[in-house]
């Protein structure tokens, strides 16, 4: 299946969801950086993660930079998504490797860090950029940009991210988002 970005909204536009598929891109990701399975998940993740977010801008030339500098080995995690589609990243040590979580999880939470910060800026295209930043909560990725989104942008939001990938390579990469744009909406 390609690589895809889903859109919806409910409740008269007031809460908007958008999924996205990127195993394809995670895949090539993996190979062109020689991910280990750690680095492969984080990064896929954060790649994903700057798409959602991008996708939720007006102009054409919009970006979002995701900067990930967490206290874990991975050393951390740098993405660059736009609008078009398109998006970019590494991780500053590819090869680490940690031992799965008891529940089989690969640890990305443990290669990250709980300690450090997400820094977010979003170029619309015109004016200064907007900066933001933010303490990591879990270093799993969706948790910290779920924060960096409720507590940054204040907008009650859901970020969920999933890689998964075995000596194969990468079997599945995608995520979703879930925002409620008007204050009376709940989530």
């Amino acid at each position: 299946m390609a690589d895809r970005l889903i859109r919806a909204t409910a409740a008269d536009g007031g809460i908007r969801a958008v999924g996205a598929i990127a195993t394809r891109l995670t895949e090539e990701a993996r190979q062109r950086h020689l991910l280990s399975y750690v680095a492969s998940a984080a990064l896929g993740r954060t790649m994903t993660a700057g798409l959602l977010l991008a996708s939720s801008m007006k102009r054409p030339e919009s970006r979002v930079n995701i900067n990930i500098k967490g206290n874990g080995p991975l050393g951390g995690i740098l993405v660059d998504a736009g609008l078009d589609g398109t998006v970019r990243g590494y991780v500053h040590n590819p090869e680490v490797e940690l031992p799965p979580k008891e529940n089989g999880k690969l640890d990305v939470g443990g290669a990250v860090g709980s300690d450090g910060y997400v820094y977010v800026v979003r170029d619309v295209g015109y004016g200064y950029p907007y900066s933001s930043a933010v303490e990591l909560v879990s270093g799993e990725i969706g948790d910290d940009l779920t924060h960096y989104l409720i507590t940054s942008e204040q907008t009650p939001s859901a970020l969920v991210l999933g890689v998964f990938v075995d000596h194969q390579g990468v079997q599945a990469a995608g995520g979703l988002s879930r925002l409620a744009l008007k204050s009376e909406c709940r989530i």
